[in-house]
């Protein structure tokens, strides 16, 4: 038998293609309106998708605390965040080198207290408040669509 077709061979040979998902954080922005429940979606920067904000977990930062800091940084939003994750969506990022790389975002539900208009990628993002079923609708993740619509 050839040793390179034996099965734990070929299983072997496929592992080296298998990543860990890399963990990012993403705050799931809800706010009371005027019809109910409303949740902050954003931009991404070069696709222009509709997402909620998210991004690494920062040096001397929980978790939650990095997923309120990418809040404030991404949409201008401020509130209280869970210290436990609301759920969780994979999805694949495209580097800067432009190697696709999985990401799992551990997803914290954060009240929105205070919104502002100054915030550090204000002139980079765009931002809207809808229903959770019209942002399940608007994003185009399905796991994220499938934690958006059970709100």
């Amino acid at each position: 038998m050839n040793t390179a077709s034996r099965p734990i061979d070929i299983l072997n040979n496929a592992l080296e293609f298998v990543r860990p998902a890399f963990v990012q954080v993403a705050a799931l922005c809800l706010r009371n309106g005027a019809r109910g429940t409303e949740v902050l979606l954003i931009q991404t920067l070069t696709r222009k998708l509709w997402m909620i904000p998210k991004g690494w977990p920062m040096d001397g930062m929980t978790l939650a605390e990095a997923a309120a800091q990418e809040a404030w940084e991404e949409a201008g939003v401020r509130g209280r965040i869970t210290t436990d994750p609301v759920g969780a969506f994979t999805y694949t990022k495209i580097k800067s080198s432009g190697l696709p790389v999985q990401c799992r975002a551990q997803v914290f539900r954060l009240d929105v207290t205070e919104t502002s208009d100054t915030f550090p990628e204000a002139n980079k993002r765009t931002r809207q408040w809808a229903s959770p079923q019209k942002a399940a609708s608007a994003v185009q993740n399905p796991h994220l669509a499938r934690l958006l619509a059970s709100l």
